[in-house]
């Protein structure tokens, strides 16, 4: 499954972004500090920088997924996406 992040125009060279987990009212990160956390590092990628690749997913994979933008240097300096998964 591919969940993705659009930026749509920054003036910060290369802002960060965070992608995490929110199920059953806990929140776990996915990609922190550039790279993989937990048992994603061995089934999921960043393509394009922004996009979230989720490889094998299953049943326990069904949460709100959040994408953080902070880009410092623009008008806006932090931004946020929610999106639902639901694996059958």
């Amino acid at each position: 499954v591919e969940l993705s992040c659009i930026i749509k125009s920054t003036v910060t060279p290369d802002p960060r972004i965070e992608w995490k987990k929110i199920r059953d009212g806990e929140t776990s990160y996915v990609f922190f500090d550039n790279k993989m956390q937990g048992d994603f590092v061995t089934r999921a990628e960043i393509l394009s920088r922004t996009s979230l690749v989720i490889k094998n997913t299953t049943r326990m994979d069904t949460a709100t997924y959040r994408c953080e933008v902070a880009a410092p240097l623009d008008t806006k300096t932090i931004d946020e996406i929610n999106i639902q998964l639901t694996v059958q």
